[in-house]
Formats: C-alpha cells, sequence, structure tokens
C-alpha cells in the first residue's frame, strides 16, 4: 500500500522551489522593461526621443523613476525624470527633446532605473542611422566599454 502522503523531506524540497521560483519571478517583474523607442533628429540637428517603459509600479515606494541617453563612452546624454508612479498606466511614454548628439556618434543606449533596484539590467541600442532598436544586456554594455 503506498502513503498517501509523501515523506516530509520531498514536501521541504517542493516548498523551497516554489519559493525560491516565486522569488525569482518577482525580482525579474521589478526590472524596468525597455518596450521601445523611437528617435528623431530635428531641422536644428538635435535628438528626440520617445521611451516606452514597462514597470510593476506599486506607488511612491517602488516605480520606475527614470530613463536616459548613454553615448558609447558611457557619457550621458540626457536624462528623463519620472516624477511619479504610473500604476495605472502602463505601459507608458515619455518623451525628451533638444537632445545635442556628435555627429560621430552613430549608435546611443537607453537605460532605465527604479527606486528600488537601480539600473535595469535590460538595456537597448539605438542605431541613429537606422533607428533599429535592439536589446542587449546592462553587463554586455559593461563589456563594450572595457
Amino acid at each position: 500500500m503506498k502513503p498517501l502522503l509523501k515523506p516530509a523531506g520531498y514536501l521541504q524540497r517542493i516548498l523551497i522551489t516554489s519559493c525560491l521560483l516565486l522569488t525569482f519571478s518577482i525580482v525579474q517583474a521589478n526590472q524596468v522593461d525597455i518596450v521601445n523607442v523611437k528617435a528623431h533628429q530635428s531641422n536644428d540637428k538635435t535628438w528626440s526621443f520617445a521611451v516606452t517603459l514597462k514597470h510593476a509600479d506599486a506607488g511612491w515606494d517602488h516605480y520606475a523613476n527614470e530613463w536616459q541617453v548613454l553615448a558609447p563612452d558611457n557619457k550621458i546624454l540626457a536624462t528623463r525624470t519620472l516624477y511619479h508612479p504610473h500604476v495605472n498606466e502602463q505601459p507608458f511614454t515619455r518623451n525628451t527633446s533638444g537632445v545635442k548628439i556628435p555627429t560621430e556618434i552613430k549608435m546611443v543606449y537607453i537605460i532605465a532605473k527604479d527606486t528600488v533596484h537601480g539600473l535595469s539590467k535590460k538595456v537597448v541600442s539605438v542605431n541613429l542611422e537606422t533607428n533599429k532598436v535592439s536589446p542587449i544586456t546592462l553587463e554586455e554594455l559593461r563589456k563594450m566599454r572595457k
């Protein structure tokens, strides 16, 4: 006859595995996702960026609070501060304009952050000649700069 309950060690392993998976899911879900970026050069040769973010904003204690446009040498070209949570507006798009980018720069990087985790591990590159947006990781970006 088979026992109705599994041994205690088996149940503990299931519980620990479930907790670890849940924790990993929560951490990943709280990273800011850059959903889309549109770059446009104006007649005055400055650039505008429309960046769409998605984040599990939970209120004033935890929300996506900034995105930046970075040059290949890590210089910050523009910062867009987000002054409040967007709990009921996901994903959301915010713009910045008047960004001066030297003509020799053909690629920029968009990085976002939130009030709890800081910089997201997800970054996008934007080819200014083709407007092609490609996802990369923060680790890949750091390696490229070494």
